[in-house]
């Protein structure tokens, strides 16, 4: 009993002197395994951040013929933020950007809701329908793109359909071709806006809905009352996530129309792309990148920032 005790006690004190020194030890070992990230991190977010704002108080463009890192030579004292400021084709291309997303983001936050209300029951071939549901925001949007231009043609289904003249254009027409633009990108991200808000609905306790379909309440006010006040987190999330997404839509829109007829569906990231591989103004455009994160970045946090309050 006493060898039994003295072999207990000493593998307690060796245990416990390891533990001690792995709680001594674990902040600086903690550092050498977090350092490979840190380091990424640095390279493909910080460097690139850091030489944005460089080059944005600068006139510096691949045909200066020195290189970036040399841009202090060509420094301007930020004229391209006022510049940007008093840039119509700037402020043509945002308020573009910005209606695609107050029409859209609606949308396929309404139509995401009914069917999201409806895939919350069990029905016969549910799996399948669910799988159909989802499958346009797995297409590459390039691939959207082109789908769309085909089916907006004079000659295509959709005029076929509607029983319109093949000379009845859509995306070569100045009010039509946005249109066609908004309605391509519905198509796309309404499975999206779908998903995220069944996830809200099947996390409502279904034991209160029961009970509240026990006491006589209709479906809508369960909807309402129930089901509504316990998704206002997802809905949030839902609504910043395709905000912040539709300042980045480039495929669809390029592939449509390349931005016209004219610039009249020009939207930010068009507008930049030209800007950087038409005109080469890669100051301005580290101007106009860096103006737009800082604002999407504070409507992000505003949004999360009013998540936390609920």
């Amino acid at each position: 009993m006493t060898d039994q005790t003295l072999t207990d006690t000493t593998g307690n004190a060796d245990t416990m002197g390891y533990w001690q020194k792995v709680a001594r030890d674990g902040p600086r070992m903690g550092f050498w395994f977090v350092l490979p990230t840190l380091l990424l991190l640095l390279f493909i977010v910080v460097f690139p951040l850091l030489m944005q704002l460089y080059l944005s108080f600068t006139w510096w463009t691949p045909l200066e013929g020195i290189p970036w890192y040399q841009a202090w030579e060509v420094f301007n004292w930020g004229e391209n933020y006022w510049f940007m400021i008093t840039d119509p084709r700037f402020w043509g291309a945002l308020w573009r950007t910005v209606l695609i997303m107050i029409v859209a983001v609606p949308a396929q936050f309404f139509l995401g809701m009914a069917l999201a209300y409806l895939f919350i029951d069990k029905f016969p071939g549910r799996k399948i329908f669910y799988s159909i549901m989802l499958t346009p925001m797995m297409i590459v949007p390039a691939v959207v793109g082109l789908m769309f231009f085909l089916l907006f043609q004079g000659t295509g289904p959709v005029n076929d359909h509607l029983g319109l003249p093949a000379e009845f254009s859509w995306l070569t027409d100045v009010n039509r071709a946005m249109i066609s633009v908004i309605i391509a990108d519905i198509w796309q991200w309404t499975p999206l806006m779908f998903l995220i808000l069944l996830a809200g609905m099947l996390g409502v306790p279904s034991d209160q809905l029961l009970a509240a379909k026990l006491l006589g309440g209709s479906n809508w006010q369960n909807f309402v009352k129930i089901i509504l006040p316990r998704m206002k987190t997802v809905i949030i999330i839902a609504l910043v996530l395709r905000a912040v997404e539709c300042f980045k839509i480039f495929d669809l829109v390029f592939i449509m129309t390349k931005g016209g007829p004219g610039v009249q569906t020009e939207t930010i990231s068009v507008f930049l792309y030209k800007q950087t591989f038409g005109d080469l103004e890669w100051a301005y455009v580290a101007t106009i990148g860096l103006s737009i994160l800082i604002a999407l970045s504070i409507l992000a946090v505003k949004g999360l920032s009013y998540m936390a309050k609920k």
